[in-house]
C-alpha cells in the first residue's frame, strides 16, 4: 500500500482574494506545506540530518500544476491527501488532494527532485537519484 498523508488548514480572511475565495497561489503554497509534512509523517530525517548524512539538502520544486475544481473560503476546514504518485531516475511526482469535507476543491501535482550541491560549484544545485532507504519508507 501506498504511503498517504493528509494535511489540515484552516483558509483565513487573507487567503482571498476581493471575491472572498481562496487567492490560487494558496493552494500551491498548502501543497509545498503538505510535502513537508508528508516527509516528516513518513519519518524522513530533517534535512540538516539528511545532508550530513548524504549531502542531500532538499527536495526543491522543478514543476507544478493544479486544476481547479471548486471555490473554498475563508473559515472552511481543507485537508489536502499527499502521496508519491511517481518514483523516477532523478524526480519524483507528489500528488495532492485538496478537499473540504467529501467535496474535491483542487487536484495538484509537483514534480521534485532530491538535491545536493554541485561538486563544481556550490551556488549550483544537482539532482540526485531518490534515496532507497527514502523510497522504503513510503511502500
Amino acid at each position: 500500500m501506498t504511503f498517504r498523508h493528509t494535511t489540515e488548514f484552516v483558509v483565513e480572511f487573507g487567503d482571498c482574494d476581493p471575491a472572498q475565495i481562496v487567492f490560487y497561489p494558496n493552494y500551491f503554497r498548502w501543497m509545498d506545506s503538505a510535502s513537508r509534512h508528508f516527509f516528516v509523517a513518513a519519518g524522513v530525517p530533517s534535512w540538516h540530518a539528511l545532508e550530513a548524512q548524504t549531502g542531500i539538502f532538499g527536495t526543491p520544486l522543478v514543476d507544478a500544476s493544479a486544476r481547479f475544481l471548486r471555490t473554498a473560503t475563508y473559515g472552511d476546514h481543507i485537508t489536502v491527501e499527499t502521496t508519491v504518485a511517481e518514483w523516477r531516475t532523478k524526480s519524483f511526482v507528489m500528488a495532492h488532494v485538496v478537499r473540504r469535507g467529501a467535496d474535491v476543491l483542487v487536484e495538484g501535482q509537483e514534480t521534485r527532485i532530491f538535491a545536493r550541491r554541485h561538486p563544481e560549484d556550490p551556488k549550483r544545485i544537482q539532482a540526485v537519484a531518490p534515496p532507497e532507504e527514502v523510497k522504503h519508507l513510503f511502500d
